[in-house]
């Protein structure tokens, strides 16, 4: 088998979750992966730490979503991972498509912002590989067959640490609960994102984008392990799952390494072993979050970045105390009901992401008065 090609590597995010399982994958290859440049948040110290450990000239580390851009077009690489939290990631996700490399996408928020901005952006029909441990799980297993044969996608959702919550408790949960997790550790928002299954929303857009599907024919089901990380059902009634341990090590490194795999990334499953997995329907009176994305997905334009950027607002307030878990959807809803989709252009998504955000603060200050 010949060798897999070394990879130049740009990181976006490298001082965040998906940044530092990166770099841990990278460091136990070092053969397969040069890191050629650092983008990080606000963490300063950490992150020329890493440039250290990497032997990467300060130069190369950049902060900020500008600086982020500035990285992408200055320096030659072959992969970009955009582990960026929120639609900030849009332009550093337009630039590393329009450099020509491989944009592995953590950053689901600047596909579903951008939309047919982004996809029209790619230079080549594969150059999008999902970091998403749901959406890396999609693409593996539709490789056992073509598009038209696909009857549904079916994404998985550990439900949480609210799942089994009637919907009236759920107006007395504290931010403490929301980020207790039980299974992925991961920043405020997604983490919020998942307590409210409003990052199953996102992921169900996401996945309609990425592959073409339409909204009738993607699902969600929970399943609490979080080992099977998606499935494809065909349309002869085959059913092709993914699964790995609930670990994020395996789509970050099929994303660095596309079309190839990085061996030696974890342990797998122990096959010798006793296992139970379970599957259940998708609450959707307690948790709504799914069928308000796939409305918003199903309106398209700028309908999904309002969906999104309302939702950013009301995370943050949440965590601030100004309104309840359920006034997160609450919040939402009002904001969609007042959109009307403009220009499907940078210029058009960034002015109704503007827009959204201001109508939703309102909302969120008259909750308080």
């Amino acid at each position: 088998m010949a060798e897999a090609p070394r990879r130049r590597v740009i990181i976006l995010g490298s001082t965040g979750s998906i940044g530092t399982q990166a770099l841990e994958v990278i460091h136990r290859h070092p053969s397969r992966f040069d890191v050629v440049g650092l983008a990080a948040g606000q963490n300063r110290q950490l992150a020329f730490e890493q440039a250290d450990r990497l032997g990467l000239s300060h130069d190369r580390v950049v902060f900020g979503a500008g600086d982020a851009v500035s990285l992408i077009q200055s320096v030659e690489c072959d992969v970009v991972l955009n582990g960026i939290t929120g639609s900030v990631g849009l332009l550093p996700t337009l630039a590393a498509l329009e450099s020509g490399a491989t944009l592995a996408l953590a950053n689901k928020e600047s596909l579903i912002v951008g939309g047919d901005v982004v996809l029209g952006a790619k230079v080549r029909p594969d150059q999008i590989v999902p970091v998403d441990s749901e959406h890396s799980a999609l693409a593996q297993s539709l490789m056992a067959g073509t598009h038209d044969e696909v009857a549904t996608l079916i994404l998985t959702a550990s439900g949480g640490p609210l799942r089994g919550r009637s919907p009236e408790s759920l107006a007395s949960v504290t931010p403490q609960e929301a980020l207790a997790h039980p299974t992925w550790d991961m920043g405020l928002v997604v983490t919020t994102n998942s307590a409210t299954l409003v990052n199953k929303g996102l992921e169900v857009i996401e996945a309609h984008l990425l592959f073409d599907i339409p909204f009738k024919q993607i699902a969600v089901t929970v399943h609490p392990q979080s080992v099977v990380h998606s499935l494809v059902e065909f349309h002869d009634g085959s059913t092709i799952a993914q699964a790995s341990p609930p670990d994020m090590k395996v789509p970050i490194a099929w994303g660095l390494s596309w079309p190839n795999r990085t061996p030696d990334v974890m342990p797998g499953i122990d096959w010798s072993t006793s296992h139970t997995w379970t599957f259940e329907p998708l609450d959707e009176v307690a948790f709504p979050a799914v069928s308000l994305a796939k409305s918003a997905g199903e309106r398209g334009g700028t309908f999904p970045a309002v969906f999104n950027a309302a939702n950013e607002q009301a995370v943050h307030a949440f965590h601030r105390g100004e309104i309840s878990l359920p006034g997160i959807l609450d919040t939402i809803v009002h904001t969609l009901e007042d959109h009307e989709s403009g220009e499907m252009s940078v210029e058009g998504v960034l002015e109704a992401e503007r827009s959204a955000r201001e109508r939703a603060d309102q909302f969120i200050a008259s909750k308080r008065s």
